[in-house]
């Protein structure tokens, strides 16, 4: 059979079985196949919320937000914007209806799991608020421990004067940190400590590091943040198991 014309360079043909032979020659036909299956599913899976009517107030807001954030509220930016990408303002209209009826298929593929997983992957996203300090010398780190405990010397102060992090300069601030990414040396301490506690000296990555718990924020599913991710983790499992259940012929060799 004569392969179907694929791209036609400096005059050159490049069939379509020449594209698929680079493609595994460079190991990622398998990538390259993975999307066009998933474009497909996608492709199918809003074709049947079609039904789904996409407010118009809903689209133009969305269009207005996605221009504040590119910074193109100008008539005549967006428009070199919409040349430079090669698409018309019907195709990007188009894109932007597409992308709210994947926010709808989103949630009602994850609706039904939902609150069930947000409970098994809460630990992941609760979060806990430390300041430390990290120190090269674990006699140091004992040290100072000692002298925080004793009264003798302000937290802060020492992360200041002995810290080897970046975050000394705010007094060993962390911040807000999920406890589901600690090293697990760490993770297993916080989960048990209190509020004021001093943690350590624990070696993490040839340191040693003194921990205080300054606040546990726990995580809520009337978060849109955690409810988004979750949503979409739901999501992406979903799909993976459309694609795994599909029977796939290779037609060109």
């Amino acid at each position: 059979m004569e392969s179907i014309a694929f791209l036609k360079v400096n005059n050159q043909t490049i069939s379509l079985s020449q594209a698929v032979g680079y493609l595994k020659a460079s190991g990622k036909f398998g990538m390259f196949l993975a999307e066009i299956l998933r474009q497909h599913i996608l492709e199918h899976e809003l074709a049947e919320v079609e039904a789904i009517d996409i407010d118009t107030a809903e689209l133009e807001q969305t269009i207005v937000n996605f221009r504040l954030e590119k910074q193109l509220l100008d008539q005549n930016s967006f428009q070199n914007w919409l040349v430079k990408n090669g698409i018309s303002y019907g195709d990007f209209r188009q894109g932007i209806t597409n992308d709210l009826k994947l926010d709808k298929l989103k949630i009602k593929i994850s609706q039904p799991k939902l609150e069930a997983y947000y409970q098994q992957q809460k630990p992941l996203f609760d979060r806990v608020v430390l300041s430390r300090i990290i120190l090269g010398d674990r006699e140091l780190a004992d040290t100072l421990k000692a002298a925080i405990s004793s009264g003798k010397n302000q937290f802060e102060s020492l992360a200041r004067e002995y810290s080897v992090s970046d975050d000394r300069v705010v007094n060993g601030m962390m911040g807000p940190v999920s406890r589901g990414t600690l090293p697990d040396i760490l993770k297993n301490m916080v989960d048990i400590a209190k509020v004021g506690e001093i943690l350590g000296p624990l070696e993490i990555d040839g340191n040693y590091g003194l921990f205080r718990v300054e606040q546990f924020l726990d995580a809520s599913l009337d978060d849109p943040n955690v409810k988004q991710e979750l949503q979409n983790q739901l999501f992406e499992q979903w799909l993976q198991e459309k694609l795994q259940s599909l029977e796939i012929k290779l037609e060109v060799k």
